[in-house]
């Protein structure tokens, strides 16, 4: 087929795209039954009515280890007049789920019984009818219902199946799901068994999250082989999984408007494309289609767009044909740290940080990027940003939905301001030490982090602002940023910071004045960063003019961003701590020793979560990762730097 551009039909906002794709078809007929034992049914959906075939108990049992009696035997006993019983002719000795003696109806608990000889015990109170018995169908009735149709099966739910006498259940197949990957970069996992990944190649990963996500719904996932760009093969590919057993299908990638991307005109050849577009962000080149009565999905290849368009179509759509309610995320109300921006005519969904601020949860974006995953594996929430609605400002309360546990989010210490590698490291070390506790940082840049202590947004800044006219760092920016808010300074490491170039240096770079030759790019930080400041003040001191830089307006967020541009051949160098470079094999050009500190207003310092940082800090196993990394001094790790501890 000859490549051109798609064009998207009209776009559909989400509640309509998926009433129009879900309502087209008749799930009463999709799934088969089946007939499982018992103990395989957990997660399962029932496919009709479960009825009791025996009672439980089946029989009167004791409930209690004592001797069974009739109760109108014992009428009238007390401690002033105990009474005497023969045993097995009106008191028989029996333990707990044992039949009661016919004749019998309670059971006194044997700590109330007395040995008088080994015919005769004493008792000195009376029972009542029933008292410590289960009586015969007590918790299951023979015929009662046990489990109504469309019921998800529960561990608790096995042991009534089985105390009433079902041994076999009839349960709904799990839908099968086939997810086609198409892209000629794409290489499976399994081709990369010497580790090395060729160039321009994509692991494809789409297939094995999507499938991961699918059984958690309940349904079975099956796997493509990859699929090149090709129509033909796509087609073929297709048409083989609708004709096939499959239930859904679901085409990975080329859903878009690009020359190659085939999807919609490989579901509008085979059946009917129903929507092209929905008004979301990201998963906005979703495609919902019909072939062969069967519901097919071309999903985005981005992975986080792919994910969401699986949240918003592929999970109902599951949760629809198996007959079962869909389960629903705690949401909660949050304060936005910062401005969250957003585009009319589109819902976005913004992946979040939380946690719990002065009795506020605070919420920090994560990057909006469609194809990076990690925003998702480090979100702790959704802020759903409404297709009307211009953004979010700082400081709104809004509602997010929670992707973990709130108890985790209630124990995480929240960092914002200049990043650094040992912040990870330092997370990691707290999960270890105490997994109630973790560590989420958000890099916005050192004075970033001093205007979010100063707005009640975190827990504490992570900075290295440099006192061009002291020496000193942070303390001058403390004073004039944040002077009504009474803080302690720990340091955290000395670390080197240098020019970040490729290795063998082929451009011959020296030092801080080769930024301005007209041979060499750059990538700069965000302003407002330590590195930024510092980098300005070395320009001022050597007379050259931040225009003369080439890329000295291309910012990153980032140590690691900058080290991966210059990895990545973007551009020629950038400014950033050794740590970053030696991580990805790149040489470093030293340029200054600096101070990094944690900004802690004092009334954090003494709540369990910093205590355990700071006891974590101060560990020797911490300074050893440290050290690890490079370019890192840890002498002073752990130390009050200001006020002065003297």
């Amino acid at each position: 087929m000859e490549s051109k551009r798609n064009i998207y039909l009209q776009m559909e906002p989400i509640e309509k795209a998926r009433a129009v794709f879900i309502d087209r078809f008749d799930f009463d007929r999709f799934l088969e039954r089946q007939a499982i034992a018992v103990q395989e049914a957990v997660g399962r959906v029932t496919a009709e009515p479960v009825f009791a075939r025996f009672s439980a108990p089946s029989c009167h049992q004791a409930a209690m280890d004592g001797i069974a009696v009739r109760a109108e035997t014992t009428f009238g006993t007390t401690v002033d007049r105990p009474k005497a019983l023969r045993i097995g002719q009106n008191a028989f000795f029996i333990n707990t789920g044992q039949q009661i003696p016919e004749g019998t109806d309670a059971v006194i608990m044997i700590e109330y019984v007395t040995d008088l000889d080994e015919e005769t015990v004493r008792i000195e109170s009376g029972a009542y009818p029933w008292q410590n018995v289960r009586k015969l169908g007590e918790d299951i009735v023979a015929t009662e219902l046990i489990l109504p149709q469309n019921h998800l099966i529960t561990p608790y739910e096995i042991g009534a199946l089985l105390n009433s006498g079902v041994f076999q259940v009839a349960v709904k197949e799990k839908p099968r799901v086939v997810i086609i990957p198409t892209g000629s970069e794409l290489i499976s996992p399994q081709d990369l068994s010497n580790g090395h990944l060729p160039h321009g190649r994509v692991v494809e990963s789409n297939s094995a999250i999507l499938g991961a996500l699918i059984e958690a719904c309940g349904g079975k996932y099956l796997s493509h082989p990859i699929v090149p760009d090709v129509f033909e093969e796509i087609l073929d590919a297709v048409r083989a999984a609708t004709q096939g057993g499959a239930h859904v299908v679901i085409i990975s990638a080329g859903s878009s408007a690009g020359s190659e991307d085939y999807t919609a005109s490989v579901i509008r050849q085979l059946g009917e494309v129903l929507v092209h577009g929905v008004t979301m962000m990201p998963g906005k080149p979703t495609v919902l289609g019909v072939i062969n009565d069967r519901p097919v999905i071309g999903n985005p290849g981005y992975t986080v767009s792919a994910i969401m368009a699986f949240e918003e179509f592929t999970k109902p759509l599951i949760y629809r044909m198996l007959g079962i309610q869909q389960p629903e995320r705690p949401r909660i109300k949050v304060q936005a740290a910062r401005k969250m921006a957003s585009k009319l005519g589109l819902d976005e969904f913004v992946r979040v940080k939380l946690g719990r601020v002065k009795g506020n949860i605070v919420a920090s974006s994560l990057p909006r990027g469609a194809g990076s995953v990690t925003t998702l594996t480090e979100a702790d929430g959704i802020i759903g940003i409404p297709s009307h609605v211009e953004g979010v400002q700082a400081g709104k309360v809004v509602e997010a939905e929670l992707l973990k546990d709130l108890a985790h989010i209630e124990n995480t210490i929240v960092v914002v301001g200049s990043h650094d590698n040992t912040l990870d490291v330092l997370a990691n070390e707290m999960r270890v030490k105490d997994c109630r506790f973790g560590l989420s940082s958000s890099n916005v840049g050192s004075l970033g982090g001093l205007i979010a202590l100063r707005n009640g947004y975190c827990h504490m800044a992570g900075s290295h602002l440099l006192d061009t006219e002291t020496g000193i760092y942070n303390v001058s920016y403390i004073k004039r940023y944040i002077a009504d808010l009474r803080v302690k300074l720990v340091n955290l490491v000395y670390r080197e910071q240098g020019l970040i170039v490729l290795p063998g240096n082929p451009k011959g770079i020296r030092g801080i004045e080769d930024l301005a030759r007209d041979d060499i790019s750059f990538v700069n930080r965000q302003a407002g960063s330590g590195t930024r400041i510092l980098l300005d003040y070395r320009l001022q001191e050597l007379d050259i003019s931040p225009e003369s830089i080439k890329g000295y307006d291309q910012e990153e967020f980032t140590h690691m961003s900058v080290a991966v541009n210059v990895l990545s051949g973007a551009t020629d160098t950038g400014l950033g701590i050794y740590a970053a470079a030696k991580a990805l094999g790149l040489d470093f050009i030293p340029i200054v020793t600096e101070e990094y500190d944690l900004v802690i207003p004092e009334e954090f310092f003494e709540d369990e979560k910093i205590q355990l940082m700071l006891e974590v800090i101060q560990s020797r196993a911490f300074r050893e990762r440290v050290e690890q990394l490079g370019g890192y001094d840890t002498s002073k790790t752990g130390t009050l730097v200001w006020p002065d501890s003297h």
